[in-house]
């Protein structure tokens, strides 16, 4: 499919806005912002859900394993880089970012609940066994925890699909993890 990769003044006027946000953020426009522009509504909800989800109680290694867990499991070629090079900036053990790239155990109990919880609510479309939910409370999560997976999921569906869909080229900040 043939997606356009906009920039500031290419894009819809709806989401120029967006856009320059992102350069502030990020220092350039990722290229998923730049695919996301065609819709400027899914630009800016993928971005307040990103926010949103960056607001929940998880720390930022909490953060790291729902993401790229999300990203691993959908196959993610534009993410599962962009998340490593992200991880890297949060300064994420190195251990956790290898062991979710490469889909091994992860070195704490709590992370291993963590990502076998979000696979679970990912591949069960959210219907949980009653021992997945009692696993996962066991580790020190609980229901407010389960809703924030919901909401990273709800986030990474935007861009892992549509990154499927266009093909998005890997950033060139983020090439080296690709």
């Amino acid at each position: 499919m043939s997606f356009t990769l906009y920039n500031q003044e290419t894009a819809p006027e709806a989401a120029r806005a967006e856009l320059e946000s992102s350069v502030k953020s990020f220092g350039f426009i990722p290229n998923l912002h730049g695919v996301l522009s065609e819709a400027p509504t899914v630009l800016s909800a993928y971005k307040r859900l990103h926010e949103f989800f960056q607001q929940s109680s998880f720390n930022n290694e909490e953060l790291t394993v729902v993401w790229q867990t999300i990203n691993v499991e959908n196959e993610c070629h534009y993410c599962i880089p962009a998340h490593t090079g992200i991880a890297h900036m949060m300064k994420i053990d190195p251990a956790i970012i290898n062991a979710l790239n490469n889909n091994e155990a992860l070195p704490s109990a709590k992370l291993q609940a963590l990502k076998n919880t979000t696979l679970a609510l990912l591949r069960k479309r959210g219907r949980l066994d009653i021992s997945e939910v009692e696993s996962f409370k066991a580790a020190g999560y609980g229901n407010q925890q389960l809703l924030e997976i919901i909401l990273g999921i709800a986030q990474k569906t935007i861009s892992n699909y549509a990154n499927h869909l266009a093909d998005t080229p890997v950033d060139e900040a983020f090439k080296q993890f690709a």
